[in-house]
C-alpha cells in the first residue's frame, strides 16, 4: 500500500537513500513522492515491479503529452520553471516512433563498432592516467572519470575538441542544476551550439555519427529536425553521464575494502565480470526516467491513477533481497545477475556495451596502476548530487599512493 505521507527527494534522502529505500520496499513499495519544482510522482522500489513496469506499454514516454501531464500538476512558478526540453528522441518515445528512431541509431551502435573504439579508450586513460600526481589529493571525477566518457562519445559524435569545454556545466545543469534557472540557461545554449554543429555537418559530413545522422535525415530517412537536435541532446548527455558514475561510485566502493581493490588489480580476467557487480551495487542511475500512466494501473494492492508521473526506482531493485542474496553486500564474483541498471524491455540502454567497455578498462587500468590507491577523505564527507536520474559523487578526491 502506499505511505500516508509522500516521500521528499530532500538532503536527508540523498544522503540516506539506501536506508530509505530499504524501509520503502518493505513498508511502501508503491510510494507516492514529490520530485523537482514539486512534481508529485509515483515511485517502484521492488526488482519484480520495477522490471515488469520497465516493460509495460501502459506507462507510456511520448515527450509531448509527459510534459502536458507535468504542467497539470505543478504550481504556476513551478511550471515556469521547467525548462524547455527537445524530447523528440527515443528515449522520450513510444512506438512506433521508438522503433524507427532505434533502428537510425542502432547502426552505429553496433557491438563491432564499440569494441573497435577499445584501442582508442586505452590510449585516452593512458593519457589521463600519466600525470596524475600520487603524493597529493586528486579529484578521480574531474580528471579522470569526466574526461574520459566526454572525450570517447565526442568523437564519436564528431564535436570538435575546440567547442568541448562548455559541455561538462551544461550536462551538470541539466542533471543535477544548483539553481532554478540553470536548466533552461543550459538547455537553450545547448540547443543552439548543436543546431550551428549539425548545421556544419550538413555542409561538411564528416566520418563520424551526427554526420550520419544528418545524412539519413536529408536522405528522407524518417528524422525531423526536431529529433536530430534532440537525439544529439541524448547522445551527449547519457553517452558519458552513466559511465562517468559507474567509475565514480566503483571506485569508491572497492576502496571500502582497500585489499578487494588491489587484488582486482592482480587479476584484470576478473573485471568484466567486477563491472557488472558495481553496477548493481551502487550503479550511475537512481531512477528510470519519467512514465506517465495510460490508464489505471495496479501493482501488487495498489493502483496507480491514469495520468500519474512514474519514477522507477532502479538503486532500490538493485538492492531487493528478494532477487539477489546478500544484496547490500559488494559480491565481485556475481557477475552479471540481471541488474536493471541499464533498462529493460524497449528502451533497454543502446549505450550498454560502450559503458561497459569504458568502465572495464578504466577499472583495469586504476586498480593495476595504483594498488594503494585510498579515499583523501573520510568516506562520510563524500557528496552525491541531487538528481532524481543521476546517482554519483560531485567530487572523489584520492590519494593514489
Amino acid at each position: 500500500m502506499t505511505d500516508a505521507k509522500p516521500m521528499l527527494f530532500d538532503a536527508d534522502y540523498w544522503q540516506n537513500a539506501l536506508e530509505v529505500e530499504r524501509e520503502l520496499r518493505e513498508r511502501a513499495p508503491v510510494h507516492t513522492a514529490y520530485a523537482r519544482y514539486g512534481l508529485p510522482v509515483w515511485v517502484i522500489s521492488r526488482y519484480a515491479d520495477a522490471r515488469a513496469a520497465l516493460a509495460d506499454p501502459r506507462l507510456a514516454k511520448d515527450a509531448e503529452q509527459l510534459r502536458e501531464r507535468m504542467l497539470d500538476k505543478l504550481s504556476p512558478r513551478g511550471v515556469a520553471e521547467i525548462p524547455e526540453m527537445v524530447g523528440r528522441d527515443m528515449l522520450n518515445a513510444d512506438p512506433p516512433d521508438h522503433t524507427r528512431l532505434r533502428k537510425l541509431l542502432a547502426r552505429d551502435f553496433t557491438s563491432r563498432r564499440v569494441e573497435n573504439l577499445r584501442p582508442r579508450v586505452r590510449e585516452l586513460i593512458d593519457d589521463l592516467l600519466r600525470d596524475l600526481p600520487r603524493d597529493e589529493p586528486v579529484d578521480l571525477i574531474d580528471r579522470f572519470a569526466f574526461p574520459l566518457p566526454i572525450t570517447v562519445i565526442c568523437e564519436l559524435m564528431g564535436v570538435p575538441e575546440a567547442d568541448r569545454g562548455p559541455l561538462r556545466g551544461w550536462t551538470g545543469a541539466l542533471m543535477d542544476p544548483q539553481s532554478e534557472e540553470q536548466p533552461r540557461i543550459a538547455s537553450r545554449e545547448m540547443a543552439e551550439y548543436f543546431t550551428g554543429l549539425i548545421e556544419d555537418k550538413r555542409a561538411a559530413p564528416a566520418d563520424d555519427l551526427l554526420s550520419a545522422l544528418t545524412i539519413a535525415s536529408d536522405d528522407g530517412d524518417r528524422l525531423s529536425a526536431g529529433e536530430l537536435l534532440s537525439t544529439a541532446f541524448l547522445l551527449i548527455v547519457a553517452g558519458h553521464e552513466t559511465t562517468v558514475n559507474l567509475i565514480g561510485n566503483g571506485t569508491r566502493a572497492l576502496l571500502q575494502e582497500p585489499q578487494r581493490w588491489a587484488a582486482l588489480g592482480a587479476q584484470p580476467d576478473q573485471v568484466p565480470g567486477a563491472v557488472e557487480e558495481l553496477l548493481r551495487f551502487d550503479g550511475p542511475l537512481r531512477t528510470s526516467t519519467r512514465r506517465f500512466t495510460t490508464e489505471p494501473v495496479t501493482i501488487g494492492d495498489v493502483t496507480i491513477p491514469a495520468g500519474e508521473i512514474v519514477l522507477i526506482n532502479i538503486t532500490s531493485a538493485n538492492r531487493d533481497a528478494a532477487r539477489f542474496e546478500r544484496p547490500d553486500e559488494l559480491e565481485l564474483e556475481r557477475g552479471q545477475t540481471g541488474h536493471l541498471t541499464f533498462g529493460y524491455g524497449i528502451h533497454h540502454c543502446l549505450g550498454a556495451p560502450l559503458a561497459r567497455l569504458e568502465g572495464a578498462e578504466a577499472f583495469a587500468a586504476l586498480t593495476s596502476r595504483f594498488p594503494d590507491a585510498r579515499l583523501a577523505v573520510p568516506d562520510d564527507e563524500l557528496r552525491r548530487g541531487t538528481s532524481t536520474l543521476m546517482n554519483g559523487f560531485r567530487e572523489l578526491p584520492l590519494l593514489l599512493g
